[in-house]
């Protein structure tokens, strides 16, 4: 658990001073004071094009909104809905596991615009702000997750944790994989968040780029909170393994075909496993139920074994795209946050266009799996790159040979090709939630 709270971390004076000149008032809102707190939650349904809440939602979401969250709103005195943010961001602190341990990480989320003050720069200053203050507070690292794909780099964030959606033809695809000794349970849908909850936390250290999750997040997933769509029609299991414990949850709906009850879809909503075979017991539940023609799974990893758990792999698509976006703020402590698979030694010119990391840095990684970064100003780089495509890599679920290969670095192939070794992990990296 983090010392630093994010709510004692002060606003950024340039981003105060930038928008106060366009006659916006950057502030905090406070989560103690409801009509501040409603207002905020007013425009951030708004920017994720969602309806008018009502107060019932507003009091679940007070209770179920962790009150470490820093909540800032730029305000517009001039507008018709006084009082209602015209952009809002919040975020955290949380525990961002990366390989050999976890690192203390700025969490960003509930970043809008309104449509009427797009284009002014209120994005610019919100994210700008939010990473020099989180670098002042002393976080090597910030992340999020993007609904636009194309906006967060220019702020430095690189797609770092890519993840991967399946759709899968039930009677094609078949079933090759064993049965593992535990049994599948149903769950009501109250134990289903918990058991969610419980099993995610368990395991979440065990690849990098999962982050600490909270208890509304698990409550969507069991379709309890009033944001989820069609929550009722939510159901659950979990997997015991053969000593009765639990391994594994599975929050799912299934959507039924029209005149045919065969070609249902079945929609895993979120599946987690702390075991090889919790995993497998799940994924045979689904694609075994009956009357179900089609298995569809979102934010799973792009080494999901699902596809040697099918007979045909040919019935299982699977698309890979980003998901997990990070920007480094300090280089020498992310460097020294996480394990290394090879040693590895190298020059890298860094640019930044906050200038947090910008320099030079010899980067080494010793064969006892630990690095150090340290300024090395003067001397000639092997690679050069952006903050981007370095945040992108740290990882190792991105390779700077790839980058490289695609003109976004640039510099010697070997130095590339042995620090692509060096931060490759066991398994890749995944993030199964949204935040």
């Amino acid at each position: 658990m983090s010392s630093i709270d994010p709510r004692t971390v002060p606003l950024d004076p340039t981003s105060r001073e930038r928008l106060a000149a366009t006659g916006l008032d950057y502030r905090t809102v406070d989560h103690d004071d409801r009509t501040a707190f409603s207002r905020m939650i007013q425009a951030v349904s708004r920017g994720f094009l969602g309806p008018e809440v009502d107060d019932a939602y507003i009091d679940e979401q007070k209770q179920l909104v962790s009150t470490s969250n820093r909540y800032v709103a730029v305000f517009d005195e001039g507008v018709a809905q006084e009082g209602v943010p015209v952009a809002t961001v919040h975020s955290w602190v949380t525990e961002l596991t990366v390989p050999g341990g976890e690192l203390d990480m700025w969490a960003v989320s509930g970043v809008t615009v309104s449509p009427t003050h797009r284009r002014r720069g209120v994005a610019r200053a919100m994210l700008e702000g939010e990473l020099r203050a989180a670098a002042d507070a002393g976080l090597a690292i910030a992340g999020l997750t993007a609904t636009e794909a194309t906006i967060y780099g220019r702020y430095g964030f690189g797609a770092a944790v890519p993840m991967s959606r399946w759709t899968i033809d039930t009677r094609r695809a078949g079933w090759a994989g064993y049965e593992p000794d535990g049994r599948v349970e149903f769950v009501s849908r109250e134990q289903l968040a918990d058991d969610l909850s419980d099993v995610y936390e368990r395991g979440r250290t065990a690849r990098p780029g999962e982050v600490e999750g909270w208890p509304r997040r698990w409550r969507q997933h069991a379709g309890l909170d009033a944001s989820t769509k069609n929550g009722e029609t939510v159901r659950g299991v979990r997997y015991r393994d053969a000593a009765g414990d639990v391994r594994g949850a599975m929050a799912y709906r299934i959507e039924e075909g029209e005149g045919d009850f065969r070609p249902s879809q079945l929609q895993i909503r979120h599946l987690t496993a702390e075991t090889p075979e919790a995993a497998a017991a799940l994924w045979r539940f689904a694609l075994q139920h009956d009357l179900v023609g089609e298995v569809t799974a979102k934010l799973r990893p792009v080494d999901d074994p699902v596809r040697w758990l099918v007979q045909d792999e040919r019935g299982a698509t699977q698309v890979v795209h980003d998901h997990g976006w990070l920007r480094i703020l300090d280089l020498p402590r992310a460097i020294a946050a996480r394990t290394y698979s090879a040693a590895a030694t190298a020059i890298l010119e860094v640019s930044d266009p906050l200038g947090l990391v910008a320099g030079t840095w010899r980067i080494e990684i010793d064969a006892d799996g630990r690095g150090r970064a340290e300024s090395a100003p003067g001397a000639t780089p092997d690679l050069r790159l952006g903050v981007a495509e370095l945040s992108a890599a740290y990882l190792g679920g991105v390779p700077l040979t790839g980058l490289r290969a695609a003109g976004r670095v640039q510099g010697d192939a070997q130095a590339a090709a042995a620090l692509t070794a060096a931060l490759r992990p066991v398994e890749a990296p995944a993030l199964t939630i949204w935040y």
